[in-house]
């Protein structure tokens, strides 16, 4: 069996030698485009189209339809319903309590209970500390600096500019008087 299978770094040697060559040649022939005088062409005429006029539809009559009679319905007599009596619900005793008087009612019994016993607790006695002496340092001396003096500069003496020729003076253009129109 012959080997059908291509590299894959053969195929893109292909394509990279085949885009290079097709890049050089449009180049080419774009530049001798360019360099190249063409001849003038006439354009030529086109013959007139004649207009034609817009289609008429033909208008159809218009179709008329049939009136039918309306429909009626028959009337039915509204059926009556019988009218029933009303129920009477029957009336319930009311139920009587037994009168209870304030008397009657015990009084619940409430047992005392003993006062409970607050134990006094012992106040904690606290020893007085000495006081404590602070040295007293004597407050530092600060030196006294003599004031600096500045130098005393001489004020610039700025040059005398030389004073401008003067120019004659120029008469004012006159502008052109217009004449008013009557």
């Amino acid at each position: 069996m012959a080997y059908n299978h291509l590299r894959p770094s053969f195929l893109l040697l292909l394509l990279i030698t085949l885009s290079s060559i097709t890049g050089n040649t449009i180049q080419g022939e774009a530049r001798h485009l360019l360099e190249s005088a063409l001849p003038e062409i006439s354009k030529p005429e086109l013959p007139q189209i004649p207009v034609l006029s817009k289609p008429e539809l033909p208008t159809l009559p218009k179709p008329e339809l049939p009136t039918l009679p309306k429909p009626e319905l028959p009337t039915f007599p509204k059926p009556e319903l019988p009218a029933l009596p009303k129920p009477e619900i029957p009336g319930l005793p009311k139920p009587e309590l037994p009168a209870l008087s304030k008397a009657e009612l015990p009084k619940p019994e409430i047992p005392e209970l003993p006062k409970p016993e607050i134990f006094e607790l012992p106040k904690p006695e606290i020893p007085e500390l000495p006081k404590l002496q602070i040295p007293e340092l004597p407050k530092p001396e600060v030196p006294t600096l003599p004031k600096p003096e500045l130098p005393t500069l001489p004020k610039p003496e700025l040059p005398k500019l030389p004073e401008l020729p003067k120019l004659p003076e120029l008469p004012k253009p006159a502008l052109p008087e217009l004449q008013k129109s009557p």
